[in-house]
């Protein structure tokens, strides 16, 4: 909502005149994604700004930082820079303690000042590289032989799958070959079908909680408070009505196929909210089909009274996502980090827990879906 609406204030600057943005949508999710972010500007809604939780690779920084700039600090004294403010109190010290420990920093009688480690690492042109909090998204390229295809989010390459691993790009299918994860490279070969894309949105998290919320609403019925043309008025209704199964006023649905072995979770809760979702309902989700930001396969044998199992104290043991070790290359600064703590950070800024548990409170209905 936040770079629609700072799109839509660089228009009708001149006088006289008024601003005014076009949609133009290239399919029906596409269109569905449109009319619902619209919706929420009809509301007057625009996302929070909440700082990332759990920032430990930024403490990991900014210690090494403080010792570039101070040249020396205290081992009992590095609190006082930030007067004990979390997370700078006595929750970093295991931080300190690994920097010591690998040589990230050196310990001379209670003095604390860089070591190789960290002048390895960091120490190009003048720790540039330490100095500078933000890094840009964490993509991959993918090369067929020297011929460079695209850039994809690093979730494909880190999502457990069952056989060969393939992408989509450019239209066609390709499989992976090989992964170089310290030049963030993947390399690929033409492949007959099968491939899967992922455009990052909101960073690497998917879709928010309102906003998949709010196309679940269009798809109720709600329209935007906007002027739609009779093409994209026609293709919503279309939409409504093929996707009438997979939405309720009342609540969510888990919607079995009429072949019984696709169960699928209509929650609508956005990727944070199922990521946390999936990672708690483990013994009844299934672990080898990815959830996305409107539902989560569960078990093809589920039945309601497995279901009822599965989720009676599920509010009790709300569980962060589980990350992939691999993933810590889109984190500046996890090798200055334990990599559980590294991994623990990864997960946190994947979860929402608030709106798992929102999801968990509501009504749950099962369907069939017969054959057309």
């Amino acid at each position: 909502m936040a770079s629609f609406l700072q799109r839509l204030g660089r228009t009708g600057r001149r006088p006289g005149s008024t601003r005014n943005c076009l949609f133009l949508a290239v399919d029906t999710g596409s269109l569905v994604e449109a009319a619902a972010l619209l919706l929420l500007w009809g509301r007057h809604w625009v996302e929070p700004v909440v700082a990332p939780p759990e920032p430990r690779h930024i403490v990991a920084q900014q210690i090494l930082a403080l010792c570039l700039q101070d040249h020396r600090i205290g081992d009992r004294s590095w609190q006082q820079s930030w007067n004990a403010l979390a997370p700078f109190d006595t929750s970093a010290a295991p931080i300190v303690r690994y920097l010591v420990d690998n040589g990230y920093l050196e310990d001379d009688q209670g003095m604390l000042f860089i070591g190789p480690a960290a002048e390895l690492r960091f120490g190009r042109r003048n720790f540039m590289e330490m100095t500078a909090v933000f890094t840009g998204p964490p993509e991959f390229t993918v090369l067929t032989g020297r011929t460079e295809l695209g850039r994809i989010d690093p979730g494909l390459l880190t999502e457990e799958v069952q056989g060969e691993r393939r992408l989509l790009l450019g239209g066609r299918s390709w499989a992976v070959t090989y992964i170089d994860w310290r030049r963030r490279r993947c390399f690929v070969e033409p492949a007959d079908g099968g491939g899967r894309a992922r455009w990052t949105n909101l960073g690497w998290a998917g879709l928010s909680f309102a906003l998949t919320r709010a196309m679940r609403d269009v798809l109720l019925g709600a329209d935007p408070p906007v002027r739609l043309t009779k093409r994209a008025v026609d293709r919503i209704a279309r939409a409504r009505d093929e996707q009438s199964s997979v939405v309720h006023p009342g609540g969510n649905v888990i919607v079995r196929d009429h072949r019984g072995d696709d169960v699928r979770w209509w929650t609508w809760a956005g990727y944070r909210a199922n990521a946390t979702l999936a990672a708690t309902l483990g013994g009844i989700a299934d672990p080898m089909q990815r959830f996305d930001d409107r539902h989560i396969r569960l078990r093809g044998d589920l039945t309601p009274v497995m279901w009822r199992e599965g989720i009676a104290d599920a509010m009790e043991r709300i569980c962060l996502p589980e990350v992939s070790d691999r993933a810590l290359v889109g984190l500046k600064f996890s090798d200055a980090l334990p990599k559980q703590l590294a991994m623990a950070t990864l997960a946190a800024r994947l979860a929402s827990t608030d709106k798992a548990m929102d999801v968990l409170a509501e009504t749950h209905r099962f369907l069939v879906k017969h054959a057309d």
